[in-house]
C-alpha cells in the first residue's frame, strides 16, 4: 500500500473549501440586490409567484398596469386606476406576467386539475340530479374543467382552460412587454 504525505490530503481540500467560500460570498452579495423596476427584477428572478423582498417597487407599477390595460384591449378612455386595483403580477422565465380580478377571475390561486368532486359538487348533484353543469360558485373558479352531473356524481367534462408552467390558469395571464 502506497503512502501519501497528509499535506497531499490536505491541500486540495483547503483549495475546495476556499473555492465554495468564495461562490458563495458572490452569491449572497447578488441576493442582497434590490429591484424598482418589474421588469429588471423578472429578468433577475427568472420565475417566481409572486414578486418576493428583493423587489422594492409598488404593489402594482404602472408600467404593469398600463400593459395589462393595452393586453386586453381597453380604449384609451378607460382609467388607468381599473387596472391599477385588482392587478396580480408575477414573473415567468424571466418575462412580466399581469391578471386582473375583474369578472371572479383567480388571478390568486393556481389551476385546479383536480377530478375528484368536492363535497359541495356531491351536495350539489344530490339537489339537481342530472344537471348539464354545475355552477362556479360551487366548483370554484379556479377549475379547468366543466363539471356536470351524471344522475347524482359530479363529473368531470371537458378542460376549459390551458396551465401555464407555473400551474395558472393561461388564458388569464398576460405577458407584459417592457415600456
Amino acid at each position: 500500500m502506497k503512502k501519501f504525505p497528509i499535506f497531499m490530503l490536505i491541500v486540495p481540500s483547503v483549495l475546495v473549501l476556499a473555492a465554495v467560500s468564495c461562490t458563495a460570498e458572490d452569491k449572497s452579495s447578488e441576493a442582497g440586490k434590490t429591484f424598482e423596476n418589474p421588469f429588471a427584477y423578472c429578468e433577475a428572478v427568472g420565475t417566481v409567484d409572486s414578486p418576493g423582498a428583493d423587489y422594492t417597487g409598488p404593489g402594482v407599477p404602472e408600467s404593469v398596469a398600463r400593459g395589462l390595460k393595452k393586453a386586453f384591449g381597453s380604449p384609451d378612455s378607460t382609467p388607468l386606476d381599473i387596472f391599477m386595483k385588482g392587478t396580480y403580477w408575477r414573473c415567468m422565465d424571466g418575462k412580466v406576467y399581469a391578471c386582473n380580478v375583474g369578472a371572479n377571475l383567480p388571478c390568486e390561486s393556481k389551476a385546479d386539475v383536480g377530478k375528484e368532486p368536492t363535497e359541495g359538487m356531491n351536495e350539489y348533484c344530490k339537489e339537481n340530479a342530472g344537471s348539464d353543469f354545475i355552477p362556479m360558485y360551487v366548483t370554484g373558479h379556479s377549475t379547468v374543467y366543466d363539471w356536470k352531473c351524471d344522475g347524482t356524481t359530479p363529473v368531470a367534462g371537458k378542460q376549459l382552460s390551458e396551465v401555464d408552467s407555473q400551474g395558472y390558469q393561461k388564458n388569464i395571464w398576460y405577458e407584459i412587454s417592457r415600456p
